[in-house]
């Protein structure tokens, strides 16, 4: 077998030089002039497709720095009054400004306990098997594939009953539903990587549990700790259903105020473009700390 197989190989590398010394000079230098030109157009698509991702993310910008009256009466390219009034608006108006503060807060406490709560799980898991996991661990995931308006009314009613209406505790928890499912599943597929031969040489070694998961285990899948955070902190960030059912004045999020510019002279585009720019910041700080570890997400298959 092994004395056939290199027969083939090499008639495969002797046609390939004969080919190669059938041709002339002419047709050589001809052939790597024509792999040169098309070489030299390889970053059209790219470019065109950056170009198309950030127009939108420009005209957003561009939109933000003009008044209400400029976006409406003309189409520019770019402000010929530039003014930051919008963006003095949502700095200065309690309104405003507190709608991101209550969404960063949330979004915290939502990542923090569904990465805490999904830890054990996606360990479990990854390390043990038991009656009844595969179909548990699906359970799990539907919970995460059905739309937020299907739990908008029961949370509702939940929160209303314990008093937890517009409260940041309240959505935190409301968004764990769709988060928790989704960061077991990422950080069950990083565990799986790590070999369960380390877990019983830290046992020999005389660690327990609690100081084998902390001090070895943790660090070991710290990428895919950053994944589920990123993931669970785009999610809270962006939803807008629940957290506007469940929230009214003190807890309301920036997303829910952004729907809420519409006065008596119409729409404020230009405040409304101030705020969507000033919402995309913390979102792309995130994508850039994290951004390493997305990467080995997707390398193992899990993002």
């Amino acid at each position: 077998m092994s004395a056939s197989n290199e027969t083939t190989a090499s008639r495969k590398i002797s046609g390939v030089t004969s080919v190669a010394s059938g041709l002339s000079s002419d047709e050589v230098s001809r052939l790597m002039r024509r792999r040169g030109e098309e070489s030299r157009w390889w970053w059209l698509v790219p470019t065109i497709y950056i170009i198309v991702l950030l127009l939108p993310i420009y005209w957003l910008v561009n939109m933000s720095f003009k008044t209400n009256a400029e976006i409406v009466n003309s189409l520019t390219l770019y402000p010929h009054n530039p003014t930051i009034a919008n963006y003095v608006t949502i700095f200065t108006e309690k309104a405003w400004y507190s709608g991101y503060i209550n969404s960063i807060t949330y979004v915290v406490i939502n990542m923090v306990i569904s990465v805490a709560a999904a830890l054990p799980a996606a360990y479990a898991f990854s390390r043990y098997r038991f009656l009844g996991d595969k179909h548990l661990f699906f359970w799990l995931l539907t919970n995460r594939m059905a739309p937020p308006a299907v739990f908008a009314l029961p949370f509702f009613q939940l929160y209303s009953a314990f008093g937890l209406i517009d409260t940041h505790i309240a959505v935190a928890l409301a968004h764990c539903l769709f988060n928790v499912p989704l960061a077991v599943w990422i950080l069950e597929g990083f565990m799986s990587g790590v070999p369960k031969e380390i877990d019983e040489t830290a046992y020999i070694d005389g660690y327990s549990f609690p100081r084998f998961f902390l001090k070895i285990f943790t660090p070991l899948i710290a990428s895919g700790i950053g994944v589920a955070c990123f993931f669970c902190f785009m999610f809270s960030w962006v939803e807008l259903l629940i957290a506007r059912t469940l929230t009214t004045t003190d807890a309301k999020p920036i997303a829910a105020t952004m729907t809420r510019t519409v006065s008596a002279s119409g729409m404020d585009w230009g405040l409304l473009a101030a705020a969507g720019v000033l919402t995309l910041i913390p979102g792309a700080l995130v994508i850039w700390f994290v951004r390493n570890y997305i990467a080995k997400g997707f390398a193992l298959g899990r993002v």
